[in-house]
């Protein structure tokens, strides 16, 4: 009857070890990364603007 008892001990502690947590928890949570903000028209035309100023000056020379 002991070595029985000493055998579910044995099983029943090899179980735990197995299914024990390996990785620590995480106590903090991680901040997400933001998406960009998309550009504006108001701002895509500035850009366009700006873009083409400088081939017109070079065209004029």
């Amino acid at each position: 009857m002991r070595k029985l008892v000493m055998l579910a001990v044995a099983v029943l502690g090899t179980v735990a070890m197995v299914n024990a947590q390996t990785t620590p928890a995480q106590s903090a949570p991680v901040k997400e990364a933001k998406a960009p903000k998309k550009e504006k028209k108001a701002d895509k035309k500035a850009k366009k603007e700006a873009a083409a100023k400088p081939e017109a000056a070079k065209t004029q020379k």
